[in-house]
């Protein structure tokens, strides 16, 4: 397989409010992301790293939210969350694999969070 995109989004709705972006994609998949999973999944550098052993573990990021996306050519988008982060690419590609994974993902997220001894929302105790 090459590095095209398999599923292009026919709509794409952010809701501030709920903090959560919704993608339909042209297969009829539907996601709905929430902007704390999107935070701490983000394909940065800053949180990927440069090889799978270098992923960074975000913690805090209850309560963050988007500010905006952005288009980046006709594959991807750039999300602004109100924490400041902003230079994750999230291709099509990434955001349906992401969003056909994210309870493994959010499992792994949960677990690591709990092994770390840290917590989700940065007030807790």
């Amino acid at each position: 397989m090459g590095y095209g995109t398999e599923h292009w989004p026919t709509e794409i709705r952010l809701n501030k409010a709920e903090k959560r972006l919704e993608i339909d994609f042209d297969d009829g998949a539907r996601f709905s992301y929430p902007a704390e999973f999107l935070r701490v999944e983000s394909p940065s550098a800053e949180v990927q790293g440069h090889a799978p052993s270098q992923k960074q573990l975000v913690a805090g990021r209850q309560h963050v939210g988007i500010l905006e996306i952005e288009p980046v050519g006709n594959y991807a988008i750039r999300i602004v969350f109100d924490d400041l982060h902003d230079s994750g690419i999230y291709s099509w590609q990434y955001l349906y694999e992401i969003g056909r994974n994210r309870e493994t993902l959010w499992a792994q997220y949960l677990a690591e969070l709990a092994q770390r001894g840290l917590k989700r929302d940065p007030r807790a105790k």
